[in-house]
């Protein structure tokens, strides 16, 4: 009885979780305009800067000097978005690195990178530092922000 139960709850599971298959991706998907736009190579990824955010040597600033900084940082954060050159952006856990967030920047170069780095009150004021490097993502990625904006209830 013990063995017809658990071939029983394996054939359920098995129904359950058989549902989230991947949807097939056949040649005539592909969409080239798109592609283009987005500035995929062949597979559909391109060069990003990943920068690692991490505490910076004015951290321990008055909260009020703080607060102004992350104020402006937000902002800093929001016009990136807008011109297209911030994908993805997040804050971490605390952890023994030091390590504040991310950004995944859409520009080719470090150098680019530390132009808009500049452009960050937290970054210029010194509570915040940073680490870049190249990465090869997604082009898709690039949509995440329009994706977003569709399932972030504060924003309307």
């Amino acid at each position: 009885m013990k063995f017809l139960l658990l071939i029983l709850g394996l054939c359920m599971a098995s129904a359950v979780f058989g549902q989230d298959k991947p949807i097939p991706v056949s040649p005539q998907s592909y969409d080239e305009a798109l592609a283009k736009r987005l500035g995929a190579d062949e597979r559909g990824m391109k060069a990003y800067i990943l920068v690692v955010l991490k505490t910076g040597p004015k951290a321990n600033s008055p909260k009020e000097e703080l607060t102004k900084l992350f104020a402006g940082h937000m902002a800093n954060i929001g016009r990136l978005v807008s011109e297209g050159k911030l994908v993805v952006a997040g804050p971490m856990e605390p952890n023994p690195k030091h390590y504040e967030g991310i950004f995944i920047l859409n520009v080719k170069t470090a150098e680019e990178a530390d132009a808009l780095l500049a452009t960050d009150p937290a970054v210029a004021g010194g509570a915040l530092a940073y680490e870049t490097y190249g990465w090869y993502g997604s082009a898709a990625l690039q949509e995440t922000v329009a994706i977003h904006r569709r399932i972030d209830k504060t924003s309307h």
